[in-house]
């Protein structure tokens, strides 16, 4: 299959219609009529995922982060990003991101769905037509009212992290919840508006939480990387289901920091 073929699929999935106006995505390097045997699925195109996709011999590498996010004026091995562009096309493996496309199509509901809630509705309406309402972050009810420390137990084992960040009362009882995958802050206000209890999300600095407990809403920073991996097991079922012809590999699911 070209790889021009699989990207319809993927933007049958997540439109570029979909990314917000600074984001990029789509295919960032590489040739469209690339034949592809081999996927390899990654949130983010380090060096490391680079020599794992040529150790693996893809054709294709399909990422969450863009490499590219600015303009460059030139590419070059001494650059970071413009090694390992050059990896990439010497290796002829085109490469493709779905960023906040897929945030609003495919990553907010698969969020919600782990999580069980019900009722879900879009958090930020971005996009709107006769047939339907899509946007970033969901919010909806749990299945059931739950401490706060309960809660924060549930999602490191629901979305298997080795620790949650928590701001507000370990007693205070959460019945209705946001969750914004990737960094979050800026959707502090509209949970506040949706009336829920708790906003989960990444990327949550101290003020940010302090602030938002004093405006009556509890924050679970559950890392940018600690959501977001869900990209690779959600586009892996979806290679296996929609294109299963193709042979697909994923990045090892790690964190991409340590903590002491």
């Amino acid at each position: 299959m070209r790889c021009c073929d699989i990207i319809k699929h993927l933007e049958s999935l997540s439109p570029l219609s979909m990314a917000c106006d600074w984001d990029n995505v789509g295919l960032l390097a590489g040739r469209s009529d690339k034949e592809v045997k081999t996927v390899y699925l990654a949130l983010d195109a380090t060096e490391e995922v680079i020599r794992d996709a040529i150790l693996y011999q893809a054709d294709m590498l399909i990422t969450h982060h863009p490499l590219i996010f600015k303009a460059i004026k030139n590419i070059h091995s001494e650059d970071y990003i413009g090694k390992r562009l050059i990896a990439l096309l010497q290796h002829d493996i085109s490469y493709y991101a779905m960023h906040t496309n897929f945030d609003v199509m495919g990553m907010s509901d698969a969020a919600a769905d782990e999580l069980g809630l019900k009722d879900c509705k879009v958090l930020e309406i971005t996009y709107e037509d006769e047939i339907s309402k899509e946007g970033e972050g969901r919010c909806g009810s749990l299945q059931r009212i739950m401490a706060l420390s309960e809660l924060a137990h549930y999602v490191k084992n629901v979305f298997q992290i080795d620790s949650v960040k928590v701001f507000g009362n370990p007693e205070m009882n959460i019945e209705k919840v946001a969750i914004v995958p990737g960094s979050g802050k800026d959707y502090i206000d509209l949970s506040i508006q949706a009336g829920v209890d708790l906003l989960i999300t990444g990327d949550i600095d101290h003020h940010s939480g302090i602030d938002a407990n004093e405006k009556g809403l509890a924050i679970m920073d559950a890392g940018h990387y600690g959501l977001e991996k869900l990209f690779i097991p959600y586009m892996q079922e979806y290679f296996r289901r929609e294109l299963p012809d193709c042979q697909v590999v994923c990045a090892p699911i790690q964190n991409p920091f340590w903590v002491v």
